[in-house]
């Protein structure tokens, strides 16, 4: 589904062993963040966004040299990760890992992994829904070693990214140039891993689907609830329907939503027999009815919030689909009296 968690997640104990093993006491570092001094200590505790952030942001000042987030990730044993993450490890191949990890952050984090795929080239970016400011640099340095480390140790092989792309201005030390071996742009308009699309399929030589089933029983369960409640189609007219007010979204943005790749949404659709184009069509025209039936909302409104260039358009495609006017069908069903057409 596309619809965004709550604004809660788990701080894995992974990570508090491996700031300690950084040299950052936990205490010291919730100390700087003014969170509780005990949060450490309880497995089930949750946080905001606003305060993973400034988990984050606490670890910058503590220890700011350059690469810290790098350094966190690389010198992390597999044994501690959190089970998703181990589960990444033993997928098929590096696509399939890339998508276990968006499929876990969507179902159970506020972050949204989006993975986007065009002309050999994929791209990775992370967006935070209820965040009010910038993902601290070190996150943003540990989310992108992540990723990359899951190709490298599930891969067996030093795979190099084509470029990264950084929001902050530097510091351009040499630390990044030798881990990522490739070019960095600092300065630019998003955080980006840009990785080569031949790269993601690969196979992981440690596939095992036995142990995949052990380690996310929960995450698996989940996903069968979700799939077996709503199918492709409704999961892709969810996304249009929150989409529409920007624009006619294309079909690698629903993609990026869903935390998939577009090749991958385009052969699901197809195997539901459908296309993207039919699924936009009737996302306008369950979310109009929506709309309509409510007398406070103008016609004007109506249109822009489903997409449309301009109102006429939108009386056309109406008609089309309707058989009468917007006018005239909200009037029909203002007095319980089905439409029909004019």
């Amino acid at each position: 589904m596309g619809a965004v968690m709550a604004d809660r997640c788990k701080i894995p104990q992974a990570f508090w062993r491996a700031i300690a093993h950084a040299g950052l006491p936990p205490a010291a570092v919730l100390r700087q963040a003014r969170l509780p001094a005990t949060l450490h200590l309880n497995p089930q505790a949750l946080v905001s966004t606003e305060h993973y952030f400034a988990l984050w942001k606490a670890i910058g000042q503590l220890a700011p040299e350059p690469g810290l987030g790098i350094t966190l990730v690389t010198r992390s044993e597999a044994a501690t990760h959190p089970p998703f993450i181990l589960a990444a490890f033993h997928a098929r191949d590096y696509r399939d890992g890339l998508e276990r990890v968006a499929r876990f952050k969507r179902l159970c984090t506020p972050e949204q992994l989006h993975i986007a795929e065009e002309e050999g080239e994929c791209t990775l970016t992370s967006a935070w829904p209820y965040a009010t400011e910038s993902e601290p640099a070190v996150a943003t340095d540990v989310t992108f070693a992540t990723l990359l480390e899951l190709g490298r140790r599930g891969t067996g092989q030093h795979l190099t990214p084509r470029r990264v792309e950084f929001i902050r201005s530097g510091p351009t030390d040499e630390v990044y140039r030798e881990y990522f071996g490739c070019p960095i742009r600092y300065g630019a308009s998003r955080n980006a891993l840009v990785l080569k699309s031949v790269d993601l399929d690969r196979p992981f030589p440690g596939h095992n689907p036995e142990l995949l089933d052990m380690l996310t029983p929960a995450l698996t369960a989940a996903l069968e609830e979700i799939e077996a409640r709503s199918s492709i189609r409704e999961q892709v007219k969810v996304v249009l329907k929150r989409c529409l007010a920007s624009g006619r979204p294309e079909l690698s943005d629903v993609a990026r939503d869903l935390g998939m790749s577009e090749r991958t949404l385009q052969r699901r659709i197809t195997d539901e027999g459908t296309t993207f184009r039919d699924l936009l069509a009737e996302a306008r025209q369950e979310l109009w009815r929506r709309l309509l039936a409510d007398p406070a909302a103008g016609i004007d409104e109506v249109s822009c919030l489903l997409g449309y260039q301009d109102t006429s358009s939108f009386y056309r495609a109406f008609r089309d689909w309707e058989g009468v006017t917007p006018n005239r069908w909200r009037e029909l069903n203002s007095l319980g009296i089905a439409a029909e057409p004019i």
